[in-house]
């Protein structure tokens, strides 16, 4: 690109633009700069959709590892209640599948102990002795009993032996807390058990030592009974209404006594738990397959392909999970389910896998809940050839963070970039120092182009000053006498 001068304005004495002129100069000389941008920008973007595609690929892994996991989704054991108001229960992987049969008739209580009222839960209950007694027993019969002591001014009032009471329990673990309630009667001392079952029964100990020398009057112990249920027929008791061992690998919660209702407990292979997981496999691999389409689409605007759509490494990671999604077990094994499809997991015109039916009509659920076997067979089994197992070993190279494909071209990309960001910085410095030379050139030259009319005025009035004089003595122009000159 040539540079364009006014010569008009030059000789006016209004001389150059000198940053418009070096400027011209510093950008016909910029061609490398413009290109290398443009690399740059181009390998970016390409930077940007191999790294998204790359983390949707991640995510894809960790789903097909859920499905191939050998004691993940599909040793998972539910157990699911008929009444759950009345008992619900958790099943651990070493459940074996079955139906039980439970009737809960009474649930695990806590023991009580309740005094009479009395007016005054601030009045001295030693009616003028100067210290009493209390025996509680705590766990039963055979439980142990624990002596409170009651001293006039310190602890002989409902507050204080409350107080008294959630002392030495917290200090001795007796197991029991006190308070004070307030009702119709009067106060009342009011001892509660921490725990369920027999073993937290409260009552006056029936030893032959007095067990109560104050003026209270206690009631009978409320509470302190395990619970009753049966199982398929046998009897159980339990000093908790969280029950272990009843069902190996199952635990109980037992929440509601109901004597005349059987509930129907169904212990077996979390159903929900599949699904959930082929679904989470399913959307994560579309993602995928649909980041790669995105590549490939061409815009209509500008014609050309996403800005991975040239990465050789992207055709190579679409061919292989392709024909990964039609992977099949050998025909006629295995139920008959051999692929996605039989599963009822259909392929579409894109590339993507949806949701929906069989030949036969059945949909996912329902291969689930007739043959759960060979659902975890077709995704995993012990010799590693399931479609889980194969997805996986392809997808661990294809993840890999030296060695998988897209990790390498992000690599590459990536040095690339650097190289290309030396060598704009490298040509800007460059172009830079040139700059500077230039604008101190032009700078000098437009200072003389300034002086040009006034120089040419002095010269104007040199000349204008000068003139010639010529005298003749004779009429001869052969012999001219000069007069005057410079």
């Amino acid at each position: 690109m040539g540079v364009s001068l006014n010569p008009a304005s030059i000789l006016s004495g209004q001389g150059i633009d000198v940053s418009s002129v070096v400027q011209q100069i510093i950008t016909a000389q910029s061609g490398p700069l413009t290109v290398w941008q443009n690399q740059q920008a181009t390998l970016q973007s390409q930077a940007i959709a191999l790294t998204a595609i790359n983390n949707d690929l991640g995510h894809l892994a960790t789903a097909v590892q859920a499905l191939s996991d050998p004691v993940g989704v599909f040793v998972n054991q539910t157990a699911t209640s008929s009444q759950p108001a009345i008992l619900t229960a958790t099943a651990q992987i070493s459940a074996t599948p079955g139906s039980h049969n439970i009737i809960v008739n009474n649930l695990a209580t806590t023991g009580a102990l309740y005094t009479e009222g009395i007016p005054n839960a601030t009045a001295s209950i030693l009616d003028g002795a100067g210290s009493g007694d209390i025996q509680l027993q705590v766990g039963g019969a055979t439980g142990t009993t624990h002596d409170i002591h009651i001293t006039a001014g310190t602890n002989d009032t409902l507050n204080t032996l409350a107080s008294y009471i959630n002392t030495q329990s917290n200090a001795n673990n007796w197991g029991v807390t006190a308070s004070v309630v307030t009702d119709a009667s009067g106060a009342r001392l009011a001892i509660y058990s921490q725990a369920t079952g027999t073993t937290g029964a409260v009552s006056l100990s029936s030893s032959t030592l007095p067990n109560n020398t104050t003026t209270l009057t206690f009631d009978a112990p409320v509470g302190g009974a395990n619970a009753s249920f049966s199982i398929d027929g046998v009897p159980f008791s339990s000093a908790s209404n969280t029950v272990n061992g009843a069902i190996p690998g199952v635990t109980l919660n037992l929440l509601s006594s109901a004597p005349g209702t059987p509930v129907q407990l169904t212990v077996g292979v979390d159903q929900s738990q599949i699904t959930s997981a082929v679904n989470d496999f399913i959307s994560a691999y579309n993602t995928v397959i649909n980041d790669i389409n995105t590549q490939y689409t061409v815009n209509p605007v500008t014609n050309n392909e996403g800005p991975a759509g040239g990465d050789a490494s992207l055709r190579t990671l679409q061919s292989t999970l392709l024909a990964d999604a039609a992977y099949s077990l050998p025909l006629n094994s295995n139920s008959g389910y051999v692929n996605l499809e039989s599963l009822g997991i259909n392929t579409n015109n894109d590339g993507t896998l949806t949701l929906g039916k069989n030949a036969a009509g059945q949909t996912l659920s329902d291969v689930l809940a007739a043959n759960p076997a060979a659902v975890q067979s077709f995704f995993q089994n012990a010799s590693s050839t399931g479609f889980a197992n194969n997805l996986n070993s392809d997808l661990t190279g294809l993840t890999d963070p030296t060695t998988g494909p897209l990790n390498v071209d992000l690599a590459q990309n990536q040095t690339t970039l650097q190289n290309l960001a030396t060598n704009i910085t490298n040509f800007q410095t460059q172009l830079t120092a040139e700059q500077t030379q230039l604008t101190s050139q032009y700078d000098a030259v437009n200072a003389s182009l300034q002086s040009y009319p006034l120089l040419l005025q002095q010269i104007t009035q040199v000349l204008g000053s000068l003139g010639t004089s010529t005298s003749s003595t004779g009429t001869s122009p052969t012999n001219p006498i000069l007069t005057s000159g410079l």
